[in-house]
């Protein structure tokens, strides 16, 4: 167990020194909540069902960094660790090899969660952002979302040869996710093609659970992207299990 929670601390430092990785988790959403936030400010609107630009778009930048963390910086980095033989000298220690799976899902959800918090942070302190909901379902929706698009990373890793391979696979996945899912350009202003075409966007169901529980909704009213964002978990799970290769 030390050597492994010593291991999860390298990848940590590891990840801050990918600034793309950093970037999109950190910095990105804090910049579209200042630029929106300043446009736009937090003042209740009807066209938000009553709330404010920040209220409604706080919760869609958390899928976004969820969406990044999963489709870019999962992937590349385990399919970069296993192009240089990182991986395939792990197995040669005493770690399990599920251990060293398990440092990146734990790295990264910690990463995606400090994003998310410091996110949070950012938008009450400046902007007064209003929270209705039950910080333990939000936490639940979060951290299924997570594990979902993490085991979309894991598939992807899986099947790309290289980080390179990995890395076009990913934004081939995460900007039409971030564009049409109403991450980053708020859904109400879609006209209604694209709401069509959003439904069948993962990342349209974790906006959509993180906003509905962000303002009050009970579980049970999110059962569709709960249901959704399960089949994800395990067929990512799944196929990344048969394909997984090590080196």
């Amino acid at each position: 167990m030390k050597g492994f929670w010593k291991l999860a601390w390298v990848e940590i430092k590891l990840y801050l020194r990918q600034p793309e990785a950093a970037f999109f988790t950190l910095v990105f959403p804090m910049l579209l909540l200042f630029l929106f936030g300043s446009i736009y400010g937090n003042t209740p609107n009807p066209f938000f069902g009553n709330r404010g630009m920040v209220d409604v778009s706080t919760p869609a930048y958390l899928a976004m960094i969820i969406g990044s963390t999963g489709l870019m910086s999962m992937a590349i980095t385990v399919s970069s660790n296993r192009e240089k033989g990182v991986l395939r000298r792990y197995r040669a220690t005493p770690l399990r090899p599920a251990a060293v799976l398990a440092s990146q899902v734990i790295v990264n959800f910690l990463m995606t969660l400090f994003g998310g918090v410091l996110l949070i942070a950012s938008a009450r302190l400046v902007f007064g952002l209003r929270f209705e909901g039950r910080p333990l379902d939000v936490l639940l929706g979060f951290t299924l979302s997570c594990l979902s698009f993490f085991a979309v990373g894991f598939l992807l890793a899986s099947v790309a040869r290289t980080a390179r391979a990995a890395n076009i696979l990913g934004m081939v996945l995460y900007f039409p996710n971030l564009f049409l899912s109403g991450a980053t350009i708020p859904k109400q202003i879609f006209p209604p093609a694209v709401k069509a075409v959003s439904k069948f966007i993962p990342l349209t169901h974790v906006v959509n659970l993180l906003q509905g529980l962000w303002i009050g909704n009970p579980l049970g009213k999110h059962l569709l992207e709960i249901a959704v964002l399960a089949g994800l978990l395990v067929l990512g799970v799944a196929v990344s299990a048969k394909a997984f290769r090590w080196e």
